[in-house]
């Protein structure tokens, strides 16, 4: 898989924002259908992934203001 050099930086960071929120959300799906250890796991990666997702947030809202 690879990105073409030429899209745009508004392009890479609502994929980005995009593809982090998928990531997020299949987390929390997934931690519904386990337990323990492997459940606590998943659901750590699942806030590390909604910090990403805060993140991208923020910098689509800097690098793409809303008109």
């Amino acid at each position: 898989m690879s990105v073409p050099s030429r899209v745009s930086n508004e392009i890479l960071i609502a994929n980005s924002y995009k593809t982090v929120s998928s990531i997020s959300a299949l987390l929390l799906d997934l931690s519904d259908e386990l337990t323990g250890k492997d459940r606590d796991v998943a659901l750590a990666i699942h806030q590390l992934s909604e910090l990403s997702v805060l993140l991208i947030g923020k910098l689509m809202d800097r690098e793409t203001p809303r008109t």
